[in-house]
């Protein structure tokens, strides 16, 4: 009997990977709005991400800073009108879009808890996203309908978009529970431009933001021990956009060949829930998004669900 628990002991250790760090994180994120059983199927309808994230040596970083990363993905999403298969085009309330990228970003992670990630996007809108395919795919698996409608989608078109995101701790309560950040962001690029603020509350198991599953900043030495060897919080987060260009809409920024295009809501607020558990080896997150209104149509607001799973690996 001792011998068996000793071993079930040490299989338990070794899937948690209780006691150590590793310096490698690998995972998907996959967002669609099915997730919510809304029976809703419209507007940004479905996004995969693939990602790589490495924890630099850091050994040479100055005192402010507790750790740096850097991260590669790959990500597809994909847009339609109310319901994906409109084939009319003047029935469409937004166009049908794909957009298809490789990312690469960067991570400071400071000593009073801010963080600044920094990002570069290539790819393309149109058909060379292979949405369509992606969709049709995806239908005929499932056993759902046969999408209609994207021989009007946007137009191809080069993507390159920076992207930069700043985060900062306000409040923390003492039993170290529950806490309160503050975030920012902007995008500019061919398919993206605008920025926003927001406001992020957690209540749970909590680690600082330099060593949290939220920012992905597991992986890693940080020089400050973390609160807990493990994570589980609930979190919310408000958050106001305001919108200068969104190609998924409003086609090419350098002309108008696509068929159907509208203008954008220039402020569009959004209110995220969600739930993470994340241990030294894993990190599943679930997430709920409610959007207002996004077109400049009788598009209404929509709502998507996102399911993350990370797994740790390469011990420092």
């Amino acid at each position: 009997m001792r011998s068996s628990s000793f071993i079930i002991l040490l299989l338990l250790t070794s899937l948690t990977g209780f006691g150590q760090s590793f310096k490698n994180e690998f995972g998907f994120k996959t967002e669609n709005d099915a997730y919510l059983a809304t029976l809703n199927d419209r507007y940004y309808t479905n996004g995969l991400f693939i990602y790589f994230r490495r924890a630099i040596d850091p050994a040479k970083f100055s005192d402010k800073i507790e750790k740096k990363t850097y991260e590669i993905s790959v990500g597809q999403k994909m847009y339609t009108p109310y319901w994906g298969q409109v084939a009319k085009k003047e029935d469409q309330d937004r166009p049908f879009a794909g957009y298809l990228y490789a990312s690469g970003a960067y991570s400071v992670f400071f000593k009073k808890e801010s963080v600044l990630k920094t990002s570069v996007e290539i790819g393309t809108v149109g058909p060379n996203s292979l949405a369509q395919d992606a969709q049709k795919f995806l239908h005929k698996t499932v056993g759902f309908y046969t999408p209609d409608g994207w021989d009007y989608q946007i137009k191809n078109e080069l993507a390159i978009n920076l992207a930069a995101q700043y985060s900062k701790l306000l409040v923390r309560s003492n039993d170290q529970i529950v806490d309160l950040s503050g975030q920012g962001y902007a995008n500019l690029g061919t398919t993206f431009s605008g920025l926003g603020a927001s406001v992020l509350f957690r209540a749970g198991r909590l680690n600082q933001l330099f060593n949290s599953a939220y920012h992905n900043a597991v992986i890693g030495n940080a020089k400050t021990s973390a609160l807990n060897k493990s994570e589980f919080f609930f979190y919310a987060k408000p958050q106001l956009n305001i919108v200068a260009y969104d190609a998924t809409i409003q086609g090419s920024l350098f002309n108008d060949d696509s068929p159907v295009t509208f203008g954008t809501k220039p402020i569009v607020f959004e209110q995220q829930f969600g739930v993470n558990y994340s241990s030294k080896r894993f990190t599943a997150d679930f997430n709920i998004i409610f959007k207002t209104k996004e077109v400049e149509s009788i598009a209404k607001a929509q709502n998507y669900g996102g399911l993350s799973l990370y797994y740790r690996f390469g011990k420092i």
